[in-house]
């Protein structure tokens, strides 16, 4: 059994999470505070009751123990910490959750035989063969993207090179190509109600957003029945397995899970790994000499700095992590960032390595809900660092990279560079 914390290690512990989660400091560079729970508080219950888990074997164990599931919400995470909502907060938490019970569910929430079921259909469509044939269309995208790059002498990455995972996905799921720019500003504003800290006016936005997706993939999959075309889409509607087909709301919610996690993770790897090379120029010179290294400098990369660092999980039944009992219904969450800088599992977590081979990080979690899109996301990676290695002979940090401000999907919002021909 874990012992009990005393009233000053919870106010510690407390002070730590408000510190990493809600404070530009702990957004920008959340390590320190990672350091000290990881440290300190390795298994924190917090005043609020939820439990923060902070070692890699601990984060590890929790996502692939079928006791705890996916069962949580955006509010979920926020009532985990250690803050007073406003009563406009709490009326609105009320509303979306009413409206929600109503609603079909992502994937990404859902729990066995639910998830088993509908994952089991996509995975049908979503295959290997399907991801490694994308990688000829990856190579024509990533290099329109480079184009632009060097045709400008460089700009922001975020704006020219974090496109190509919107152009891959749209190609993918099988959305037009003039309407790509416009998803990538939906999902953007989609996202943020995965944030413990969004505020009421981001929830908001966040809920016009996937209203309008919704709405437009209604439309796309009437299309599809009418007229399929080689696409996710076409392919989610025919695929079928002992007499079981997915639902149109469960295509849908399918679809735009997959166009949200596949373009905007992809996106901040790319941006979190040009900020890790820039601030690592050793590193940066080493990969550029040896380009052999892309695939373990992309696996650094999402190492060293997540594009996703919390993943949360609720008890289904009464049951324990890491010593500590968590009754039905207990929240838990896995501090994907600090697990992949846990130095009981990493040798000297803290350097970048690009030549570093000591197995996967969490950043795609682990268990039944691994990420689905992990190899596409590394493809994509992998194609545009390649790229930037072949077409450029320097690539140079142009100013201050802009953090956007967000802890469960981290990236910027700016990563401006130059760019020298080669």
């Amino acid at each position: 059994m874990a012992p009990t914390l005393t009233d000053e290690q919870i106010q510690a512990g407390d002070t730590y999470l408000l510190n990493l989660i809600l404070t530009p400091e702990g957004q920008a560079d959340p390590a320190p505070w990672y350091r000290r729970l990881r440290e300190e508080l390795p298994v924190f219950t917090s005043s609020t009751g939820g439990i923060f888990l902070s070692r890699y074997d601990d984060c590890r164990a929790l996502l692939r123990d079928n006791r705890f599931g996916k069962d949580e919400s955006a509010p979920t995470r926020r009532t985990m910490l250690p803050v007073e909502d406003s009563p406009e907060m709490k009326a609105y938490r009320q509303e979306m959750a009413a409206r929600d019970r109503d609603r079909p569910r992502s994937m990404l929430f859902l729990d066995p035989p639910d998830h088993t079921r509908i994952r089991g259909l996509v995975s049908r469509a979503f295959t290997p063969r399907r991801i490694e044939d994308m990688r000829a269309s990856i190579a024509v995208l990533t290099e329109e993207c480079l184009d632009e790059m060097a045709e400008r002498g460089g700009g922001d990455a975020i704006d020219i090179l974090g496109y190509l995972p919107v152009n891959v996905i749209g190609e993918l799921v099988g959305v037009p190509r003039q309407d790509w720019p416009h998803f990538r500003v939906l999902v953007t504003a989609g996202v943020v109600s995965l944030e413990p800290g969004a505020t009421l006016e981001e929830l908001k936005g966040a809920a016009a957003a996937f209203e309008e997706m919704w709405a437009y993939f209604v439309h796309l999959v009437a299309e599809r029945r009418r007229a399929p075309a080689p696409d996710l889409i076409s392919a989610l509607l025919e695929v079928e397995e002992a007499g079981d087909r997915l639902t149109e709301d469960e295509l849908i919610s399918t679809a735009i899970l997959l166009f949200s996690a596949g373009m905007e993770t992809t996106q901040n790897l790319i941006g979190n790994g040009l900020g890790a090379l820039f601030a690592n120029p050793d590193q940066r010179a080493r990969l550029w000499a040896e380009p052999q290294l892309v695939a373990s400098a992309v696996e650094e990369m999402l190492r060293w700095d997540s594009p996703v660092q919390l993943d949360g999980r609720r008890a289904l039944v009464d049951a324990d992590v890491a010593g500590v009992e968590v009754p039905a219904g207990g929240a838990v969450m896995t501090l994907l960032g600090a697990a992949n800088r846990d130095p009981a599992h990493f040798s000297d977590p803290d350097a970048f390595d690009v030549g570093r081979d000591e197995g996967p990080p969490l950043s795609f979690a682990s268990g039944i809900h691994y990420c689905l899109g992990a190899n596409l996301a590394r493809a994509e990676a992998q194609e545009m660092f390649a790229g930037l290695i072949r077409r450029f002979a320097a690539v140079e940090q142009a100013g201050p990279l802009e953090q956007r401000g967000r802890m469960t999907l981290r990236g910027y919002r700016a990563v401006p560079i130059t760019v020298t021909p080669r």
